[in-house]
C-alpha cells in the first residue's frame, strides 16, 4: 500500500491543474477550475455563432444572379421574316413574342420588316423554339410579298389623291365653279423649244429627243465625234473606204451608212440621211447601243 500511494502522489501533484483536479471530488480542488472551464466554453460557444454569419452571407449571391439578363439587338438582313429570327434566336413565344417587345418598330404589319432594322431580343425569353414547316415559311413570303404590294399600292394611291386633291384653302361649291370651268378649257399648246440651224443647235435638239428615248449621251461626247468624223459638215460622204467600195458610203455629220441608220432611226426625226438632227440621233443610239454611249467612240465606230 505505501508503494501505491507513492505512485499517485506524482501523478496528482503533475496535473493538479489539469486533468487529475478535473476529477476530484473535494469543494477546495474544485474551484480552481470553474475559471479555466468557463473560459473555454466560451470559445467553443462563439465559434457556431462566427460560423453562422459566414453561412448565411452567400446567399445574396443567387437572388443577385435572378435578376434580368441584357437586351441584345439583331439586323435584319435580306430574306429574314420575323418566324425565322424567332427560330434562329429560339425566342420563347416565337414571332408574336418577338413582334410585342419591338412592335414600335416594326410598325403595325408584321409581316413587312425591312433590311437593316435592328431588333431588341432579350436573353431571357430565349427557348428552344419549333422550327416553322415549309408550309408555314411560304405562307409567310406570301404574306409578306402582298404586304409589300399593299404598302406600294398604297403609297401610289396617296401619291394620286394627293395629285387630284385640292390645295388647303381652295375654294369650293359654286365658288369652285369658275376654277373647274378654266381647268376644263384646252390647255394652250406648250411652247416649242427654238433651236439655232447650226452645230449647236443640233446637237442640242438631238440631246432633247435622245432624252425622251432614254439614249445616253453628251453634249462633249457628240460634238468631239462630229469633228473628227465631218468636220461639221452635215453633207459629208465618204466615197473611198469599203463601206463605199460595198456601194454604202458613210454620211453626214456622224457618217453612218444607210442601213445602220434605218435599222436605229428614232421615231419623231427625218426619214432623210442627211439632215443633222436625225443623223445625230441614229449615230448615238447606234452607239449606245454597241458602246454604252457615244461618249465612249473615240475612233472609227
Amino acid at each position: 500500500m505505501p508503494a501505491h500511494g507513492k505512485h499517485r502522489r506524482p501523478r496528482r501533484n503533475h496535473v493538479s491543474r489539469g486533468l487529475a483536479l478535473v476529477g476530484a471530488g473535494g469543494a477546495a480542488l474544485s474551484l480552481p477550475l470553474i475559471a479555466p472551464a468557463t473560459a473555454g466554453a466560451a470559445t467553443p460557444a462563439a465559434a457556431p455563432e462566427i460560423a453562422a454569419k459566414t453561412f448565411t452571407a452567400p446567399a445574396a449571391a443567387p437572388v443577385a444572379a435572378k435578376a434580368p439578363a441584357a437586351a441584345r439587338t439583331y439586323t435584319v438582313v435580306s430574306g429574314d421574316s420575323l418566324s425565322l429570327i424567332a427560330h434562329k434566336k429560339g425566342i420563347q413565344g416565337g414571332w408574336k413574342s418577338l413582334y410585342r417587345a419591338n412592335q414600335s418598330a416594326v410598325g403595325d404589319n408584321p409581316s413587312l420588316i425591312h433590311p437593316g432594322l435592328e431588333l431588341t431580343i432579350h436573353r431571357g425569353s430565349a427557348e428552344a423554339a419549333p422550327a416553322p414547316t415549309k408550309k408555314q415559311e411560304k405562307t409567310e413570303r406570301k404574306t409578306t410579298a402582298k404586304a409589300k404590294k399593299s404598302a406600294t399600292d398604297d403609297r401610289a394611291s396617296r401619291s394620286e389623291r394627293r395629285a387630284t386633291a385640292p390645295a388647303s384653302g381652295a375654294p369650293t361649291g359654286a365658288s369652285a365653279a369658275a376654277p373647274a370651268a378654266a381647268a376644263a378649257a384646252p390647255a394652250a399648246p406648250a411652247a416649242v423649244a427654238q433651236y439655232a440651224d447650226n452645230l449647236d443647235g443640233w446637237i442640242r435638239q438631238s440631246l432633247d429627243i435622245m432624252a425622251q428615248h432614254g439614249i445616253p449621251g453628251s453634249y462633249e461626247g457628240i460634238h468631239r465625234n462630229i469633228m473628227r468624223e465631218s468636220s461639221g459638215n452635215p453633207l459629208a460622204i465618204n466615197n473611198w473606204d469599203i463601206n463605199a467600195v460595198n456601194g454604202t458610203p458613210s454620211k453626214g455629220l456622224l457618217q453612218v451608212i444607210q442601213p445602220t441608220f434605218d435599222r436605229y432611226h428614232v421615231p419623231g426625226t427625218s426619214t432623210d440621211l442627211y439632215d443633222p438632227v436625225a443623223n445625230i440621233t441614229a449615230a448615238c443610239n447606234y452607239a449606245a447601243d454597241r458602246y454604252g454611249s457615244i461618249d465612249n467612240v473615240y475612233g472609227a465606230y
